[in-house]
Formats: structure tokens, C-alpha cells, sequence
């Protein structure tokens, strides 16, 4: 049966039922696991049936609370739109999109983090068919073929994407009947192009008029309900098919170790069409009753925080890294960095007793994050142990997660209370996992991963997903160990591990991570070369030096070698805690940044990547 095909209501009863006592039965396991996990503190949760039931009973519960904030020009103050205002807007769309045609349908959104973008998405997603969000990095031809594949019938995009539309539409080779500009008040509309405004105009009436296709639709949670693509730095995209039970399994139980209330203010950086993000940092505050606060972009994050005050930021480590080393720069100019050292020693041990000392003597620090953060997030990969007690020396909790977009994303996560900072995330009830093939010496072996957020399969691509899911369980391609505590901890990915020539393995994540620790530089990538003997591998590293460090230390116009002898000096002390067969043995000095993918990943095959002055 395809997608498109409805389900009859007859059907729809028994789905219904399944489905609610799945979440039911899910909830009362998760109280069960209150009693007997010491982690497990936090039981502000709801059986949650699919995201469109979710969406509704928190406006029920929560109304006139603030949903989002949203700066409609960065002079003007943020404006703010409660669970009611979204509700009511989401219901208006969704009723036109079912009037015009496209129950079942799949429906793209694409652009900047904004409230256009998440009502948008909501009224796809809650009754009308499959979101397909699209990353707003692609190329014209990128996009272009990901509509082609995912079948795409509708568009949700900007003015700023009005003109690669256009010449997408040109072509001809999608199948997108309805083209609609995603802002409030659009100008020079084409005449095959449709406002929002329009939408939610079309749907008031209809409602206004008795029309209850949408806010009646019921949704199979264990269909495809959102198509993601993965953007691999091999350049290959995988269509990942995610269901409402994905994102619900999600919503009901990462929380229950890190506690999320209604008074919660969830501050919005990173890209939305990442599941990262768009679970994370979007469906998990609506259903836990806080509210969203969209940044206007990196160059405004500072004024940003000031003027949102969140309590809550998900991040990438290197946007934590570059906070933190920014707060230590300042700190050595001022001549402060010894008292700062000292301080944060201090209240490491007092905060054993219960005192935390870093509300008070780090507030210019806190004021710089709006002066009410309470909780930092960080995912997408490994963040320096030494960063997350940092930061919560200043007075910031701080957890770091482990997931990936086929796993809707989290597949483990630190608790609040008691979590391992050196530990990439703790395996929470509901969710398991088990190494494959572990080594006999270290224990480390393929991640495995089991529960209900496992991805349906890749779309249209029986093939790669009977590789990656097996017997039940994924595979993730990334390579770790689970302690006995069940954290799991990340040692590298399968695909990019060193294998030498006397057969040890080396992850390249380990020694780039323990090279980041170093402020001298920006960005590192480990790779293996070849030795001229032919007899070895030799480990090497190129990097790209963090010019304000470089600056500070030798100076305006740095040279490569001195640049180097500055890398070396960094590298031999990290050599000197490593085995012969990791050691590195060449660097690069690298002057241009490396080519990424959209999720700021180095593509590591690419050859270019590899290209710097030897030191």
C-alpha cells in the first residue's frame, strides 16, 4: 500500500487503539523504571500516541503559555506566539493543504529556524502526510534531486530560496504542484507561487464553515511520517524514514534522566532539518509545555542570549568550544586567568557539599548566556570531559548525548544528575545496545543499537538498510564500548579506523580529540599515509591553526615553520601518552579551511582535504 492510499476508518480504530496502549504501556514501564533506576528521576510525562496528539494536548495543557519567540527584525524586541496561537495556526494550514488535494502527500519545508518553519512543518506532519525537510546548504542540483527522490508534491521555502525554486520548477523534472512562500507578509509573489497567508486564510473559512478533515485525520504512528536525508561526507545521501513512534519514544523518554518543565526556554541555533535539532530542540519542548527562542544567526548569538535569557542550548562541541575558549581569551587579557582557575577549583568541591559558588562569583560569565541558563546539550560528537566541567564549574550544567538521524537521534544520553562527562551518553530504559564483535583486549566492537526509535529503514533502499539493520538491531557504524554502568562510550566510526600493517587499529576521532584539547588549533583531521619504506603506516595529522592563539603566542604573520613548531610541541605531548603504533609522525600546516559537509563534519576522502604544508 502506498502512502498516498488512506487508510479506511475502520482500520483507523484498531490502529488507534494499538497505538495508545503502546504509549500508555510505555509510560507506565518508565514509572516502573522510576523506582528501580537511580537515574531515572524526572516523570513530567504523558503517554504520547503520535506528534499531532502530542502537539494538541499541549495546548491544551499549556494554551497562553509562550510556544516561541521570534525576532521580527533584529532592532525589534522578540515577538511571541503561545500553544494556542500555533495550534490554531497549524490547524488553518493543515485544513487548506487537506482541501487542496495533498492528504498523504509528501511535503517539503525549507529555509532558516523561524515560526513559519515550524508551523509549517507541523501542519504537514500532524494530519496531512510526510515531512520531507530539506537542508538549506544544498545546491540547487542537491535539492532538486532530493525532491525528484522523495516524490515531493508541495514546498514550503522563503523568499530568500523564491529564485532557486524558480529554476527548479523551470526544469521540470519534480512533481511539485503547490509552490508556497513560508513568510508572513511575502512581495512579489510569482503567479505560480502561494503566500502562507493564503493557506491559513483558506483554512479559517473552511473551518469557519464546518471543515474537520484535518483536525480529524488520525495518523498509523508506525508509518513513515518523516523522510530525512543524511548528509554523508562521502557525498551520498541516505532517505531516512522515521515514524511518529520514532520521534514519540523520544519525546517520552530521554527526558525522564535530564527533566524538562514549562518554564523552560529552549534556545534554537542549530540547523532545523537536522533530527538533532528538530527532536531535540523543537518536539521535545512542545511536548514538555516550554517554549522555543530561534536565534537570528551566529554572528547574533551573543545579543541573542541577552535578549531571550534561555535556560536550555543544544549545541555541536564546537560551538561550546569556541564559547569557552573565548571566555578563557578574555579572561588571560584581563590578567584574570589564575583567579578564574582558582575559583572554578573551589567550587568543584564545594558544589560536592552542595554550595554552588559559580552563581555568584562567574555572573558576568553567566549574564554573557542571558543570566538564566541552567543546561547546555552537546551532540554531533566528542566534547573535551575538561569543556563540560567547565562549564559546570561556572555554574551551567552540562550534558553531552549520542545519536544519529537514523536513530531519531538520541540513543543515549548523560542524566542531569550523576553522568559521566567523559562518557558519551548513558543507555536509558527503553533504549539498548550491545557491541558487535568485541575485541578480546579492550572490549571495543561496533555499536549496536535496539528500541523504538530505530528508523523504519532508508527510503527506497532495501539494500542499505538490510546492511545496517539486523536480526532486530542497528548497526551504527560507529565503534565504542559500554561500561558496566551501561554508559556508551565512542571511540571512533567503523569506516574511518587506521588499521596498520601489524593489524592495531587507530580511530582518528581519538587522536583529533585529543589534539582539540590544545587551543593552538582550529581544525584536525587524522589520516594514514604510506611510509617510503613501504614496510608501515604512518599516522598523520593536518590541521588549520586558531589564529587568534597563533597570534597571541608568536605574533602578527606567523610563518609555517613556526607555525609547526608550535603543532609539534602540542603533538609531542600527546604522543607521549600513546602507544607506538598510534603515534603521530607527520603534520600539515593547513592555511585554508577544509571542505565540509552541511553538518560541519570534514569530508575525509576527499583528497583536497589532505593538501598543507608538511612541518
Amino acid at each position: 500500500m502506498s502512502y498516498k492510499e488512506i487508510i479506511p476508518k475502520e482500520d483507523y480504530a484498531k490502529i488507534v487503539a494499538r497505538d495508545e496502549a503502546w504509549a500508555k504501556g510505555m509510560c507506565d514501564y518508565l514509572m516502573d523504571m522510576h523506582k528501580k533506576d537511580k537515574f531515572v528521576k524526572f516523570m513530567n510525562i504523558r503517554p504520547m500516541v503520535n506528534i499531532k496528539r502530542m502537539f494538541e494536548d499541549s495546548a491544551a495543557l499549556f494554551g497562553e503559555r509562550p510556544a516561541f519567540h521570534e525576532k521580527p527584525s533584529h532592532a525589534e524586541p522578540y515577538q511571541v506566539y503561545t500553544y494556542n496561537d500555533a495550534l490554531a495556526r497549524v490547524n488553518k494550514i493543515g485544513t487548506a493543504l487537506h482541501a487542496r488535494g495533498f492528504r498523504g502527500s509528501r511535503l517539503s519545508v525549507i529555509g532558516e529556524n523561524s515560526y513559519a518553519w515550524a508551523t509549517a512543518y507541523l501542519a504537514i506532519v500532524c494530519g496531512t502526510g510526510v515531512a520531507v525537510p530539506l537542508d538549506k546548504e544544498l545546491t540547487k542540483d542537491e535539492i532538486e534531486q532530493l525532491l525528484v527522490t522523495a516524490d515531493v508534491e508541495a514546498i514550503f521555502y522563503p523568499e530568500k530560496f523564491a529564485e532557486m525554486i524558480e529554476e527548479i520548477r523551470k526544469g521540470g523534472k519534480t512533481q511539485i504542484k503547490l509552490f508556497v512562500r513560508n513568510e508572513r507578509a511575502p512581495e512579489g509573489l510569482k503567479d505560480y507561487e502561494v503566500s502562507v497567508e493564503t493557506l491559513v486564510e483558506e483554512g479559517e473559512k473552511l473551518l469557519l464553515d464546518g471543515n474537520r478533515d484535518f483536525l480529524d485525520a488520525q495518523i498509523d504512528a508506525e508509518r513513515m511520517g518523516i523522510l530525512l536525508f543524511t548528509s554523508g561526507t562521502t557525498g551520498f545521501s541516505k532517505g531516512v524514514m522515521l515514524s511518529h513512534k520514532n520521534i514519540c519514544a523520544e519525546m517520552m523518554i530521554p527526558t525522564t534522566v535530564i527533566g524538562i518543565v514549562p518554564t523552560d526556554v529552549f534556545f534554537s541555533v542549530l540547523p532545523l532539518h537536522h533530527t538533532y535539532e528538530s527532536t531535540c530542540g523543537f518536539l521535545i519542548p512542545i511536548a514538555q509545555g516550554a517554549s522555543i527562542a530561534y536565534c537570528e544567526g551566529l554572528r547574533y548569538i551573543v545579543d541573542n542570549l541577552k535578549e531571550a535569557k534561555p535556560t536550555v542550548f543544544l549545541a555541536v562541541p564546537l560551538l561550546f568550544e569556541s564559547i569557552y575558549g573565548k571566555i578563557w581569551q578574555n579572561a588571560r587579557k584581563k590578567g584574570k586567568d589564575k583567579l578564574l582557575t582558582k575559583v572554578m577549583r573551589i567550587n568543584k568541591k564545594t558544589k560536592k557539599i552542595g554550595i554552588d559558588i559559580g552563581k555568584i562569583f562567574f555572573k558576568q560569565i553567566r549574564e554573557m548566556m542571558g543570566g538564566n541558563m541552567r543546561l547546555f546539550i552537546a551532540g554531533g560528537a566528542a566534547i573535551n570531559p575538561e569543556i563540560i566541567e567547565g562549564y559546570k564549574a561556572f555554574g551551567v550544567n552540562m550534558v553531552q548525548g549520542y545519536g544519529l538521524t537514523e536513530t531519531a537521534p538520541i540513543c543515549a544520553l548523560n542524566p542531569i544528575i550523576g553522568g559521566k562527562a567523559e562518557g558519551a551518553g548513558y543507555l536509558v530504559p527503553g533504549f539498548d545496545a550491545k557491541i558487535f564483535e568485541p575485541d578480546p583486549e579492550t572490549g571495543i566492537g561496533e555499536i549496536c543499537i535496539k528500541g523504538d526509535m530505530v528508523m523504519l529503514g532508508y527510503y527506497d533502499n532495501e539494500e542499505a538498510t538490510n546492511e545496517v539493520i539486523k536480526d532486530g538491531w542497528f548497526h551504527t557504524g560507529d565503534y565504542g564500548f559500554i561500561d558496566a554502568d551501561r554508559f556508551v562510550h565512542i571511540t571512533g566510526r567503523k569506516k574511518n579506523v587506521i588499521i596498520t600493517k601489524n593489524g592495531k587499529n587507530v580511530y582518528p576521532e581519538e587522536l583529533e580529540y585529543l589534539l582539540s584539547i590544545s587551543p593552538v588549533f582550529a581544525e584536525i583531521m587524522a589520516f594514514q599515509l604510506d611510509s617510503e619504506l613501504g614496510d608501515d603506516t604512518v599516522i598523520a595529522v593536518i590541521a588549520t591553526p586558531n589564529e587568534e592563539e597563533i597570534t597571541e603566542r608568536l605574533g602578527e604573520g606567523a610563518t609555517d615553520e613556526a607555525i609547526g613548531k608550535l603543532f609539534w610541541e602540542e603533538i609531542d605531548k600527546v604522543n607521549a601518552s600513546l602507544p607506538i603504533f598510534k603515534k603521530i609522525r607527520k603534520a600539515f600546516v593547513r592555511r585554508e579551511p577544509f571542505e565540509v559537509t552541511t553538518s560541519k563534519k570534514i569530508k575525509r576522502f576527499l583528497a583536497e582535504n589532505k593538501t598543507g604544508v608538511e612541518v
